[in-house]
């Protein structure tokens, strides 16, 4: 199992990159790349490490794309981003929790991104109090009540981030592997 780890970081890197280019190119994360590491990575566990690394797998990959999907059933995530985060969850599957290490270290990233591209169009400000209001507006008289800015709703491609993620989550084993005799 020690040899599967650097092996199915580097094929979760891969996919991200792959994943990546395709986002910023089209816009879109396309099944061809995200639907067979779903599927072959618990098959891959499982012949190399039994039926319950299989099962390991495809639970990290369940557990790595729920938080999307809610997401998505909102329509605040796409589905290419969602099968994404399974695929990688699915690679990953050795460690049951590195889908989701990966999923928060992608928000975190789009996170700052999406404040700096607003500081950057001079809305950061007025976006934050707008966020605010939204946040309050439950419990604010109506006549304090505004309507939310249109940067609350601005969309954000999620393969350079969740890329970005991936080289964090994978370098280090990369990194051990290569560096071990």
């Amino acid at each position: 199992m020690h040899g599967a780890i650097p092996t199915a970081a580097s094929v979760a890197l891969g996919a991200a990159m792959a994943a990546a280019v395709c986002d910023l190119q089209r816009g879109r994360i396309p099944n061809w790349l995200t639907l067979p590491p779903i599927v072959l990575a618990p098959l891959a566990y499982g012949w190399a490490s039994g039926p319950e690394h299989a099962l390991h797998s495809l639970g990290a990959a369940i557990l790595s794309a729920s938080v999307p999907y809610l997401l998505f059933r909102r329509s605040a995530m796409g589905g290419g981003d969602v099968k994404l985060f399974a695929a990688l969850g699915a690679v990953t599957g050795f460690d049951l929790l590195a889908g989701i290490e990966i999923q928060l270290a992608a928000f975190a990233v789009a996170m700052f991104v999406a404040l700096g591209v607003l500081a950057w169009k001079g809305v950061l400000l007025r976006t934050l109090s707008s966020a605010l209001a939204v946040a309050l507006r439950p419990v604010l008289p109506n006549r304090w009540r505004r309507a939310p800015c249109p940067e609350l709703s601005a969309e954000i491609r999620m393969g350079v981030p969740i890329l970005i993620a991936t080289v964090f989550f994978a370098a280090p084993h990369l990194l051990s592997a290569w560096s071990e005799p």
